[in-house]
């Protein structure tokens, strides 16, 4: 799937395009970990990008960058969300491992407890803890264009 974003304008249109195409990893009955790793370079359009899917998915949270407590956990208000599919998403877990020094915080934190909780998982800087990534994870990257626009990829 690819989805191009020609300005911040048209960001939830391609937040909306995205959910569309990753309804199986969101279907209440599905078994695979609802854990989706985003790439990009800084300034590439990560947080903005996950702040308008948690958004589009009934978070009523103020949705923020969670690079100092690595995790940040949104409530899922399903009379925001726009997908009735989503009825049983309660929550969506946000990290930033940005900051990790040593792989030992990852587990002291508890990383499984989140990753197979069934609650969507959206990852920033995956790359800092790639082996501890479930192999079912979907891999996303963000690149910003020499337009400026930016191209979604997975």
């Amino acid at each position: 799937m690819e989805i191009k974003i020609h300005d911040i304008d048209n960001i939830q249109q391609a937040a909306r395009q995205f959910i569309e195409g990753i309804k199986n990893i969101l279907e209440p009955t599905s078994n695979i970990p609802k854990v989706i790793a985003f790439y990009g370079k800084m300034g590439a359009g990560k947080t903005t990008f996950i702040k308008a899917l948690c958004e589009e998915l009934g978070v009523e949270d103020v949705i923020t960058s969670p690079t100092f407590a690595i995790v940040n956990e949104y409530e899922v208000n399903e009379n925001s969300s726009r997908y009735t599919l989503h009825s049983s998403l309660k929550k969506i877990y946000h990290f930033d491992f940005y900051r990790i020094k040593k792989i030992e915080e990852v587990y002291d934190m508890g990383y499984e407890d989140y990753f197979y909780s069934g609650n969507l998982c959206l990852i920033e800087w995956p790359e800092l803890i790639e082996d501890l990534l479930p192999e079912e994870a979907l891999c996303v990257t963000i690149e910003e264009q020499s337009d400026g626009s930016r191209l979604i990829s997975c």
